[in-house]
């Protein structure tokens, strides 16, 4: 029998404590009205959580353009935490670690899970290094990429990762490479209720591809006239999603990730991915820097790159791998770039602010 979304697991706890239907509406008004300010904003979900609607309304991250509140069914998060327990074996009891803000989809669904199946949920306040209990063993927590930098060290005391929010440098997959715990990537939305794909990206046994995201089940694939990903997924969402995501679809259950459609640069009629050539040189630059389009007289749009921080020279030679038509007709620096409600680069506002 699937859960409904009005009912709270047995076995869930919170911070080590129990907690049933009428405890958790209690201590959710106790955070608001008192609590840190994680806590604050976990109070105020909780509190929509457990109301009489059937929906809680969700802001998008505002990461390609102006943030959006979202209405999304109780139920549909109820599937998407199930299909994530199913997946990684999140049993009853187990332990699971939060430390993503509870503003966003990917908070909601840490703390969801955890109502839902019965999981034992620590959290802890937002930050680029949380601060936990290394000595306490978890069986899954959600890591943004950098905190996964940050954290890479103390992985040993989790069992499962995934990662989210971002792309996923090969400077931390290196670092992870070799690590005891799983760690995946993922791909989702607000949309899909957090994510509806998974790619492993360390602990390789020769088999596994770590080029291609895989599906969860009950979703299904197909990309638009603009090669862009084409979403079903009935369980999670009454509509199909079209994305804004370029993909390249190798099966009924696996695609590849190549840019986003609104970050397309069409220069001198060549398109070029920015994603692509963020990934090529993503170990030569040590600071954070992206590649954008400005326009162009001849070429129509010509390729750039800003990069954070204080104005220095480039060697050259680190755009030797980059195609003729990928290498930045300009580079500028700027000394810190805008970003989103959730932490991601604000691209571009960053642009119009040079």
């Amino acid at each position: 029998m699937i859960p409904n979304y009005n009912k709270v697991h047995l076995k869930f706890k919170l911070d080590n404590i129990s907690y049933n239907f009428d405890s958790l509406m209690e201590v959710a008004y106790s955070y608001v009205k008192e609590g840190e300010p994680y806590q604050e904003a976990l109070g105020v979900f909780l509190l929509d959580w457990l109301d009489k609607n059937d929906y809680v309304t969700v802001q998008t991250s505002g990461s390609t353009g102006k943030p959006k509140k979202l209405q999304i069914k109780k139920q549909a998060m109820v599937n998407s935490a199930i299909a994530t327990g199913d997946f990684f074996n999140l049993t009853p009891g187990k332990k699971v670690l939060n430390c993503l803000p509870s503003n966003f989809i990917a908070g909601k669904m840490m703390i969801i899970r955890a109502i839902v199946l019965g999981l034992e949920l620590d959290m802890v306040a937002p930050a680029s290094l949380p601060q936990i209990d290394y000595e306490k063993d978890y069986d899954f927590c959600a890591f943004t990429p950098m905190q996964l930098k940050n954290f890479a060290k103390y992985l040993k005391s989790i069992k499962t990762v995934i990662v989210g929010g971002g792309r996923v440098s090969n400077s931390i997959k290196e670092l992870i490479k070799d690590k005891k715990p799983k760690v995946y990537e993922t791909y989702g939305m607000t949309e899909t209720v957090s994510h509806i794909a998974i790619k492993k990206i360390n602990n390789f046994d020769g088999t596994e591809s770590d080029n291609y995201f895989k599906v969860m089940p009950n979703i299904k694939l197909s990309v638009d006239d603009r090669s862009c990903l084409v979403i079903d997924a009935p369980k999670l969402s009454d509509d199909t999603i079209v994305t804004n995501d370029i993909v390249k679809i190798h099966s009924d259950t696996e695609f590849e990730w190549l840019g986003r459609y609104d970050n397309v640069i069409n220069t001198g009629g060549i398109k070029v991915y920015p994603e692509t050539i963020e990934e090529k040189l993503q170990d030569k630059i040590p600071e954070q820097f992206f590649v954008t389009a400005q326009e162009d007289d001849t070429l129509g749009e010509r390729v750039i790159m800003l990069i954070e921080g204080e104005k220095r020279t480039l060697d050259n030679a680190i755009f030797d791998d980059l195609e003729k038509y990928e290498k930045p007709k300009e580079v500028y620096f700027v000394n810190k770039f805008i970003d989103t409600a959730s932490g991601k680069i604000h691209r571009a506002k960053t642009l119009n602010s040079i």
